[in-house]
Formats: structure tokens, sequence, C-alpha cells
């Protein structure tokens, strides 16, 4: 009866607001960049920096951490990896909510179509993270929460379309082939 139309109502509007993702633009002013050679991985002292390096600086900007080495830091002192260039801008856009594949490829994309006009960006950089306590993790296993929950896949795509595919998974979760 009513009831039943008003729960329905009621659960169809929350429902679309909790789908709807949330989007975020943040403007990263004189950042400490990584130099990448995009053919070269392990990455070479004075000319390029590794795959390493770069996830683990990528972690440090993602979760706005200072780059800048203070001894009196009692959060971290990390610095960024060798060698490196100060990007006067970089642009940080963060999308949050249920975000299916269709969407990422699209992403992708829009993101390659960057490079064509201004050339400004040797590279950039698509953080693609699964809920900690997501349920499933790859290949429709269970995804085990341990320490961290770590689930989530980056794209590294380079001016001339080469790219990179970093993964991270937990201890006991199934990787991809």
């Amino acid at each position: 009866g009513a009831e039943g139309s008003t729960l329905m109502s009621y659960f169809s509007k929350n429902q679309i607001q909790a789908l709807k993702p949330k989007i975020t633009f943040s403007t990263l002013r004189d950042l400490q960049c990584p130099v990448l050679q995009s053919n070269d991985l392990q990455g070479k002292p004075e000319e390029s920096c590794s795959t390493e390096e770069l996830f683990e600086w990528l972690g440090a900007v993602l979760n706005q951490v200072s780059l800048d080495n203070k001894s009196s830091s009692f959060l971290s002192t990390y610095c960024c990896p060798e060698p490196n260039t100060v990007v006067e801008k970089a642009f940080l856009c963060t999308i949050t909510g249920f975000i299916i594949p269709e969407t990422i490829i699209q992403l992708l994309e829009q993101l390659c179509c960057y490079f064509s006009e201004p050339k400004l960006a040797y590279w950039l950089t698509l953080t693609v993270h699964g809920f900690a306590d997501s349920p499933v993790s790859w290949r429709e296993s269970e995804h085990g929460f341990h320490k961290g929950g770590e689930n989530l896949y980056n794209f590294v795509i380079f001016r001339n379309l080469d790219y990179w595919l970093q993964m991270a998974v937990g201890t006991h979760d199934d990787c991809p082939p």
C-alpha cells in the first residue's frame, strides 16, 4: 500500500544520491615530480626514477604528505626521489563513488587526448582504488582486509602514449594474470 510506495520513493532518492560520484579538483603548486623515462622501468642514477619510486611518491602526493624532508616533521621525512623537477602547476582530480570499468576507459581516453594540445605534461597518472573493505578483489576472489586492504591499480601514461600499469593487492589476495 502507501507504506510500500513511500519506502520505494525514499530508497530511489537516496540511492541516486549515493551512486552519484563526488568530484573534487585541486591545484598543486611548485610540486617536485620524479623524472621518468617510459622505456626505463628500473630507473637510472641521475637520469630517471624507477616505477617503485614513482609509486611511493604518488602515495605521498595523494595523501598530501609534505615532500620537503623536514626533520621536525612528526608525520614524514619523505622527500621526492632523484632526479626530480619542479612543476609549476599540477592538477589533481579525485572522483569518489561507484565507478564502472567503462567509465574508467572513458577517463583514460580523455586523459590521452590531453597530450594532443597543449603538450605541457610529459606524463600523467590515473589511479583506481577499490574500497579497502570491498568483499571481492581480482578474479572474483574474496578480498582479505588484514592490515591495509590494499586494492588498487595505477596507469602512468606518457606523451608518446606508452604506459605503465602498476597493481597493488593485499598479501593474501589473488593478483590478476
